[in-house]
């Protein structure tokens, strides 16, 4: 089993310093007109039939945006479709405060082994909003690293050609966000080796606006020892919570 080395410090150099302007860009994307703050409806429609969002969009008011979103059912595999409300002076925007962040550790700068599933393979995810059902989801490879001594394999989704991890580990719920988090990991091609930067671990959508459905960590994604990087928790100002 291959074993995590730490970055090469060129490598955890270059984190660093391009950490401040990754946080900064975090905070524009979920205060964005279509960030996850501004989620406030998702209005599922009956009969399998795409979204109407041009009719939907003659009569937005002010300030909302109207996109579509498709998915499957999770019992009859059918389509699914639904029109989504983004609101620019949505409450949670208007509350928002920051995010709170831990400070960068050079620690969690992890070189770690991928290994490729040549057709991919599906690995079931339960999702926060459908009561311990699962939904399959494409993973085309294994994450192999070792954190204290513990060897991990580790599966991460495509994520429209991105890694994407949901992870979990003894922080959530008590410094960071409950449901666990999620880290983009770049692929290069052709390459064994991937980098693993958890001081750019953030709150999954579903931290912002209750209406994402975000999936949860697998079993095989809990770590077993704190990761203290990365993102805490959002921030609201006069007690507004996300419902």
């Amino acid at each position: 089993m291959p074993v995590t080395s730490r970055a090469s410090a060129q490598t955890v150099d270059a984190a660093r310093a391009g950490w401040d302007a990754w946080h900064a860009s975090r905070l524009a994307a979920v205060t964005a007109t279509t960030g996850n703050l501004a989620l406030v409806e998702t209005r599922w429609l009956p009969g399998g039939q795409p979204a109407p969002v041009a009719e939907a969009r003659a009569w937005q008011p002010d300030g909302v945006t109207i996109t579509a979103v498709r998915r499957t059912d999770i019992l009859t595999g059918e389509p699914e479709h639904a029109l989504r409300f983004w609101d620019a002076n949505a409450p949670a925007i208007q509350h928002f405060s920051s995010i709170d962040t831990f400070p960068f550790d050079p620690d969690w700068v992890i070189e770690a082994t991928f290994t490729p599933v040549p057709t991919g393979r599906r690995v079931a995810f339960e999702h926060i909003r459908d009561h311990g059902d699962t939904r399959d989801l494409l993973v085309p490879g294994d994450i192999h690293l070792t954190l204290d001594g513990v060897e991990y394999a580790l599966d991460a989704f495509d994520d429209d050609g991105t890694l994407l991890l949901v992870f979990a580990d003894p922080t959530n719920g008590t410094t960071t966000y409950g449901a666990g988090r999620f880290l983009l990991i770049p692929r290069l091609p052709d390459s064994e080796t991937v980098m693993l930067d958890f001081n750019r671990s953030f709150v999954p959508p579903c931290g912002f606006s209750a209406q994402y459905n975000c999936p949860l960590p697998p079993r095989q994604n809990r770590f077993h020892l704190p990761v203290e990087a990365g993102e805490k928790l959002p921030v609201f100002r006069d007690g507004y919570a996300v419902h």
